[in-house]
């Protein structure tokens, strides 16, 4: 993928298998200083509501997440996009597709935390339209790094484009 073509990526964005495993510990290596290991990854997906979901461009992982399905939300534990994908839109539909979940009649919310110091993140989920809604202190076991805990909360389409209503708009309507 060369840096001219500034295009989004089209991909396929499918449950997470087993063989996916080593394309997805590369890309967890090269995005983070504290990579999760295999184990770490097993024993998450072991757990009942654990979703590990990939983003496939051309029989590729270009990236993937992992998320816990709660009562009346989502948790982002892990995700990440391969750097060479970068920029492409795959963290976009990845984030569209876990926003297609939330409903108002079950799990209206998606939460994550993110390290203070990943300001690529933080600035990513914004775009995406979450927000910081709390400081957690020495939230890390291998740093004593704060993180910012961010939500999405759904909005029916009707909310999403409110028009103020005044006198002069009622009257041109």
């Amino acid at each position: 993928m060369s840096t001219h073509e500034k295009h989004q990526l089209k991909v396929n964005i499918r449950w997470m298998i087993r063989r996916d495993m080593s394309e997805v510990l590369d890309i967890e290596q090269r995005s983070f200083e504290f990579p999760w290991s295999e184990e770490d990854f097993i024993r998450c997906l072991r757990q009942r509501n654990c979703i590990g979901m990939v983003a496939e461009h051309e029989d590729r992982i270009v990236g993937f997440m992992i998320y816990e399905l709660h009562k009346n939300r989502l948790h982002i534990l892990n995700f990440s996009v391969h750097p060479e994908a970068r920029r492409y839109g795959v963290g976009d539909q990845m984030v569209g597709k876990l926003i297609g979940k939330l409903s108002a009649q079950r799990r209206r919310r998606i939460l994550l935390e993110v390290r203070e110091t990943n300001l690529s993140a933080q600035l990513f989920f914004r775009d995406a339209g979450f927000r910081a809604v709390s400081v957690l202190r020495d939230f890390y076991d291998d740093t004593t790094e704060d993180a910012y805990l961010m939500q999405f909360e759904y909005r029916p389409e009707s909310q999403r484009a409110v028009v103020p209503v005044n006198r002069i708009t009622r009257l041109a309507g």
